[in-house]
């Protein structure tokens, strides 16, 4: 694997992804103007004699409000993610802390987590386990590594070999090393933002007390529109980024643990889940850009995907194509 090739490559397309995040709220910004503009003219301006003029501050209003909402739900969904750190958000994903004095599965999890933490030179990580979870996932979370938690699924506990565990912990370090958790709470905050907007032309848009007062629909209407292409773009963006993260999350775990068969063998094992058609837990989209793999099914699912194709991920992993491997660890598993 040419990982030190695909860690560059994915690092200068993140940054490419996210000027195109930044442009799509200038984009924003023109369309809810240009939108609003229009519903203007339909109410009243070109209904009215004489020449038609917008009113004063037409359009620097506009954009205020635009990006008070946009950049207000940033902030205010970024601060709530944020509140009570990594462990917080982990526990509301229905993660606990992990117990090694009562569990081998949860001890052997325990000291891989503190091995990496040596051999990447990085703070140890809470670790937790999603205990009622029998798919094979993982995910991080938190601001920094003093914030950070690392947690592990019950199934991925079961069915996976020392190695192929360390590959999944090394994949979790590299999201936090790299920054990766901090990003994506950012860009759900930003994706609350846009839909924020969208919500205020829903909510201009309903009927009142007395009926539906048809200027008043007509600009909610213009909103609506400006902020679900938002919305959209928002969205694909922030898949595109998460995919490219996941690149370079796999690349370092390769470069870390000196193993294909490790993280290798993980995506083999998921990709056997999923071909037996073993169903995860499933979890909301807000987090489905943390997790290992994606566990949301459906058609707007593939078209939003936070992850690429396992496919691809285990190709790029080995060089070459390779097939799903059975949920078995092959005996009992060291500690």
């Amino acid at each position: 694997m040419r990982f030190f090739e695909f860690q560059r490559d994915a690092r200068g397309q993140t940054r490419r992804l996210l000027v195109a995040f930044a442009i799509t709220v200038i984009l924003l910004v023109v369309a809810v103007n240009a939108s609003l503009a229009l519903a203007w003219g339909l109410s009243w301006g070109f209904w009215l004699p004489g020449e038609m003029r917008y009113p004063r501050h037409f359009f620097a209003v506009n954009t205020a409000v635009t990006l008070l909402f946009v950049l207000g739900g940033w902030w205010v969904e970024t601060s709530r993610l944020a509140e009570g750190g990594g462990v917080r958000l982990a526990e509301q994903m229905g993660a606990r802390l992990a117990q090694p004095s009562g569990n081998l599965d949860e001890q052997r999890f325990c000291n891989i987590v503190d091995e990496m933490s040596i051999s990447s030179r990085m703070q140890r990580p809470q670790p937790m386990v999603l205990a009622r979870d029998e798919g094979i996932n993982a995910f991080a979370a938190g601001w920094d590594e003093n914030d950070a938690v690392v947690a592990v699924t019950r199934g991925a506990l079961e069915h996976l070999t020392r190695e192929e565990l360390q590959g999944l912990v090394a994949h979790e370090f590299s999201h936090i090393g790299e920054g990766d958790t901090r990003l994506n709470m950012r860009l759900v905050g930003m994706v609350f933002g846009l839909e924020s907007l969208y919500r205020m032309g829903q909510h201009l848009f309903e009927p009142d007390e007395n009926g539906r007062r048809w200027a008043a629909a007509l600009i909610g209407l213009a909103v609506m529109a400006a902020g679900w292409l938002g919305w959209v773009a928002g969205h694909a963006l922030q898949a595109a980024v998460s995919r490219q993260r996941e690149y370079l999350a796999d690349a370092r775990a390769v470069q870390w643990t000196r193993s294909r068969d490790g993280l290798g063998g993980v995506l083999r094992k998921v990709l056997g889940q999923q071909r037996a058609g073993l169903s995860a837990h499933p979890t909301g989209s807000l987090v489905q850009h943390m997790l290992l793999v994606a566990n949301e099914g459906g058609q707007v699912a593939r078209w939003f995907d936070s992850h690429p194709p396992l496919s691809q991920r285990i190709r790029r992993v080995y060089g070459r194509e390779m097939g799903p491997l059975p949920l078995s660890r092959g005996g009992s598993a060291s500690v």
